[in-house]
């Protein structure tokens, strides 16, 4: 097949230099231009020095419409922004992956429809959309500890944690992603109110009528308290929840669930974050301890979390595997 023709803009920060690292290695894809009014005219691999020697591409101020499909790697609320100002031509595809897209209330800017882009819930909805709205990086760990239950019509009050590493904050300097604070150091922060959550109430409804669509919605709720970590990368989730299945049973129901989906896995014995760091994989555990079943779910927020799930989303909507260019090495040590 023809390579599909790509386009970047916001190339210079963690999510844009994830993408670069797939997309330079991905058998069917050809990087046009990547976009960056701060960087125009410098080297990819000055910005992202362990590229150097893998690639001689060059930061660019311009865009280009000789491309099949533009992501974005833009900051929230930037997105809109950059669609406002910019024409991008009917025929490209874009994949966003900030948060201006995701809910269903907001998926509309001029004549693009987006489709929330998460291929465990809706495969075939992406494969026949334009426009995809990336998933984030918790409530991508989270829903798929939670969907087989929503499916199956058994969610309740969900109890969740969740650690990320500082590379969940972006690349700008903070004082809580600054290494002399996060080493360490852990910290709670938007406790029970994390943006994430409105997302994750619509998929869960999507699947089980009877679940809230908004967090503001009475009945059942997720209740999410994220962690700050003193690591770079990752997301670790435990989410509990009354449940009348025995441990086989749930274990059944998830593998069931997940059997035709190439990167999430049910595994039988404890999980640990260096088993996703690195890769565009999730993993998940069941444990079951009287009526509590915990569900623990593994992820890398920047692959799995943002950028290689934007190229499994990339895949299938130009009719590729959805694994292609994703078989990436985990970090054994």
């Amino acid at each position: 097949m023809n390579k599909i023709k790509i386009g970047i803009a916001g190339g210079a920060g963690y999510t844009g230099g994830e993408l670069l690292r797939i997309l330079i290695n991905h058998p069917h894809a050809e990087i046009v231009f990547i976009n960056s009014k701060s960087n125009a005219g410098n080297p990819i691999a000055k910005v992202h020095t362990d590229l150097e020697g893998d690639t001689d591409l060059i930061f660019s101020g311009e865009l280009s419409d000789e491309i099949d499909v533009l992501f974005l790697c833009v900051g929230h609320g930037e997105a809109k922004k950059f669609l406002t100002e910019n024409t991008i031509a009917d025929h490209i595809k874009i994949i966003d992956l900030s948060q201006d897209f995701r809910l269903s209330h907001g998926a509309v800017i001029g004549s693009r429809q987006f489709v929330y882009g998460l291929p465990e819930l809706q495969k075939e909805l992406i494969k026949a959309a334009h426009n995809i709205a990336n998933p984030g990086c918790f409530a991508t760990g989270i829903q798929l500890g939670l969907l087989p239950l929503a499916k199956a019509g058994l969610l309740d009050n969900v109890y969740t944690t969740g650690i990320t590493g500082s590379t969940g904050a972006g690349q700008g300097l903070s004082a809580t992603s600054h290494f002399s604070w996060r080493a360490n150091n852990i910290q709670a922060y938007k406790t029970l109110t994390h943006q994430h959550l409105k997302e994750i109430y619509q998929s869960l409804h999507t699947l089980q009528g009877s679940f809230p669509a908004t967090p503001s919605a009475p009945g059942a709720a997720v209740r999410f308290i994220p962690w700050r970590g003193d690591f770079t990368r990752g997301i670790f989730v435990s989410s509990q929840i009354d449940c009348s299945l025995s441990e086989a049973e749930a274990l059944s129901l998830y593998q069931e669930f997940y059997k035709n989906h190439p990167f999430t896995h049910v595994s039988t014995e404890a999980i640990a974050l260096k088993q996703v760091v690195n890769t565009n994989k999730c993993l998940i555990q069941l444990e079951k301890i009287d009526n509590q079943l915990v569900i623990h779910s593994a992820i890398d927020n920047l692959l799995k979390g943002a950028s290689g799930q934007a190229v499994q989303n990339m895949n299938l909507l130009f009719g590729l595997d959805e694994s292609t260019g994703l078989r990436l090495k985990s970090v054994g040590f």
